[in-house]
């Protein structure tokens, strides 16, 4: 009996543990965030295997996670209090970051289109003026395949340079956990100030913190799946599906990121010296 007593829960500890388990749900809730979806979408439109889009969901979901218990921590145990302008820039961090996403994916896609072209028959690649192959070549797009026209050396371009650096297994692992930590960081004072509301002990608020986390990288997870199955299921019987679709995240990226710089630097004042920060 005495040891039966020893492991009763008090109506608090139930209580905190409630808590607990919603946070986890909270955190995958919180995956689904338009700017994280939009985000992670950009990185997933050039991959076709579920298992690898499932990898970057959860580089994604671990880099917003060390951003989250980090500073989360850090205001829950320290007391530390974001200034306006931090937080104000953070935000505007994520937007640039949508739109160097969106771009990328905008190059990506020109870059595809002129390839395409390269593979045109013979008889239209001659039509091609020797101005137009120096600077598809200077875009590092292979033409000279015809006996008329030379090759520019597209592979010492800098930008074929950059290719070789992108398709290493790394980058692929740190562009989303990158991605991640910017958006952790935009995030951490409102996920730790909704602890601090909750939760006064300074251990269940940790647990907390890092069952949301887990609950994030899990939404994540199957965000990124899905994205990818749907690409796949697509891209099989549309091949040019991929890249449409790829581009639209894009310009979709572009835009959305475009509106929160617009709303974090001039409607809530970071670029006119009155600066209005209310994490949420």
């Amino acid at each position: 009996m005495h040891r039966l007593k020893r492991f009763t829960f008090t109506p608090s500890m139930i209580s905190s543990i409630s808590i607990i388990a919603i946070g986890f749900f909270l955190g995958v809730r919180h995956a689904t965030d338009p700017d994280h979806v939009i985000a992670v979408t950009t990185i997933v439109s050039g991959q076709n295997r579920v298992s690898r889009a499932a990898w970057i969901g959860i580089c994604w979901g671990v880099g917003h996670t060390l951003t989250i218990l980090v500073v989360g921590t850090a205001i829950i145990v320290f007391g530390a209090v974001v200034p306006a302008r931090i937080g104000l820039s953070m935000e505007l961090l994520v937007g640039l970051m949508l739109i160097i996403l969106g771009g990328m994916n905008v190059v990506t896609f020109t870059r595809s289109a002129r390839a395409s072209v390269a593979k045109m028959p013979e008889s239209t690649v001659r039509l091609h003026s020797h101005h137009q192959l120096q600077a598809d070549s200077t875009l590092g797009t292979p033409h000279g395949r015809t006996p008329e026209s030379h090759p520019h050396g597209a592979d010492g371009t800098l930008l074929a340079r950059f290719d070789l650096i992108f398709r290493l297994g790394i980058y692929q692992q740190v562009r989303p956990l990158l991605v991640g930590i910017v958006h952790g960081l935009a995030g951490s004072a409102a996920v730790a100030l909704l602890v601090l509301a909750t939760i006064r002990n300074l251990r269940w608020a940790i647990a907390y913190l890092l069952l949301f986390g887990a609950g994030t990288i899990a939404g994540m997870m199957l965000i990124t799946m899905s994205i990818a199955s749907a690409f796949a299921f697509f891209g099989r019987r549309h091949a040019k599906f991929s890249a449409h679709l790829g581009l639209a995240s894009g310009l979709l990226s572009l835009a959305f990121g475009l509106l929160v710089v617009y709303q974090t630097g001039f409607a809530r004042g970071l670029f006119n010296g009155h600066p209005q920060w209310n994490p949420h």
